[in-house]
């Protein structure tokens, strides 16, 4: 839980301001600031990412030379904050493309959206950009990357150097092409970091490559992405030298001692063929009636290719009263919803793994997508009943009457 969060440039300017619960003193950014700037001019070094003024716990990050700051009075895990303010820098990037002091004042109103989003009453309800994107709606304003000028002491050499920027680095994951069209796009950064130590006489003493494969994906449809690496491909050194390196053209053999993927990827032909395989299928649910009526018990079924042997499945947060469960004797995903209530819409996001490569786009092999439901008080026809008369007997005689509207799926299916 935090009270307050900000962002300030490197001149202790106010750039992004958002107090949730007012709890810490306005000045908070300014009191801040001064601590930060006085600790590095006593000679101390920098600043730590965690220290207390006053009272309050003051937690910060610095991303592209800006620093995300977020304060409160209560005692809450240091690293969980700090992964926090990663986290929303990574966010607010990828919405604007390009994360810098100009950037966020041409956007503010969108980065105050996301904020509102991604934090409530200082609590966390999210940091995913995709889960985002159904609840932001503000375009962004895209700053040209390459009338950017460099920041610090090395610009003076490079002022005669043109640079491309990247596109992936640059563009905004909610950008359009011009005319409102969605550009087909996929980037995939194999990023090294090296460390090496060298003795006086010029010899090794250690050596490591930390690196990463980042995939940035501009494609609709979330069709099936396949990524091929090395063959003679070695994890785990397996009694070789850690200087056994052949080429870095990409043939030879390549040795990893450690590697981890991210959830979405199956890894079933990777120790095969060195193929990663991702497939996902994303169902969504939007009740279209008023939102005083609410729809019960409902059943979404979605028949899966015979070959899937394993589905992971990821619910929208804060989803209450969901059930999902595979079926692999029929191979069928179900989704149960407990109720729904009308203009309300709720995704299910399911990760599917097979035992051979899926030939040409899922939705061929899976599907159709059929739904149960009830919708009490309901009708779609509008058909209504005035009066139900009853012939009396006697003057005594006045039965109760009830009459009911229910709505139920006989045959409700989508075809894919």
């Amino acid at each position: 839980m935090i009270s307050q969060f900000f962002v300030l440039s490197q001149r202790g300017d106010n750039i992004v301001f958002r107090d949730y619960r007012g709890e810490v003193p306005k000045g908070s950014a300014e009191i801040f600031f001064r601590k930060v700037k006085f600790w590095k001019e006593d000679g101390e070094g920098d600043a730590p990412p965690v220290f207390n003024v006053d009272g309050v716990n003051y937690f910060h990050v610095k991303v592209a030379g800006l620093l995300f700051v977020a304060t409160t009075r209560v005692n809450v895990s240091p690293s969980l904050v700090l992964e926090l303010l990663q986290r929303i820098a990574r966010v607010i990037k990828d919405y604007l493309g390009i994360l810098n002091e100009d950037s966020l004042w041409k956007n503010f109103v969108l980065v105050y959206e996301l904020l509102d989003e991604v934090i409530d009453f200082g609590y966390v309800q999210t940091t995913s950009t995709e889960v985002l994107k159904s609840y932001v709606f503000n375009e962004p304003i895209v700053v040209d990357a390459a009338r950017l000028p460099t920041l610090g002491p090395a610009s003076i050499f490079m002022q005669g150097t043109k640079r491309m920027p990247g596109t992936a680095v640059t563009k905004s994951v909610v950008a359009n092409e011009p005319g409102g069209r969605k550009r087909e796009e996929i980037f995939v950064d194999i990023i090294e970091k090296i460390s090496v130590t060298f003795s006086s006489s010029g010899y090794i003493l250690t050596s490591e490559i930390d690196g990463t494969i980042q995939m940035k994906s501009y494609l609709t449809g979330n069709p099936e992405i396949r990524l091929a690496l090395n063959e003679e491909l070695s994890i785990g050194r397996g009694g070789r030298s850690i200087y056994d390196y052949n080429s870095s053209t990409g043939s030879g053999t390549v040795i990893l001692d450690d590697c981890n993927f991210h959830e979405s990827v199956h890894l079933d032909s990777f120790d095969i063929d060195r193929t990663l395989t991702l497939a996902e299928v994303i169902l969504k649910v939007r009740a279209e009636f008023p939102s005083s009526i609410t729809a019960n018990t409902i059943q979404v079924q979605m028949p899966l290719p015979p070959y899937t042997t394993r589905v992971s499945f990821e619910l929208e947060p804060g989803a209450v009263g969901n059930t999902t469960d595979f079926k692999e004797a029929n191979k069928r995903l179900e989704w149960g919803l407990k109720k729904i209530v009308g203009g309300s819409e709720h995704t299910l996001r399911a990760k599917l793994t097979f035992s051979q490569e899926l030939h040409g786009n899922i939705t061929r092999e899976a599907g159709p997508v059929s739904m149960t439901f009830t919708i009490p008080m309901y009708n779609a026809s509008r058909l209504q009943v005035k009066y139900l008369q009853i012939s009396k007997k006697s003057k005594a005689y006045n039965p109760y009457r009830w009459v009911r509207y229910v709505t139920q799926s006989n045959s409700y299916v989508a075809r894919l």
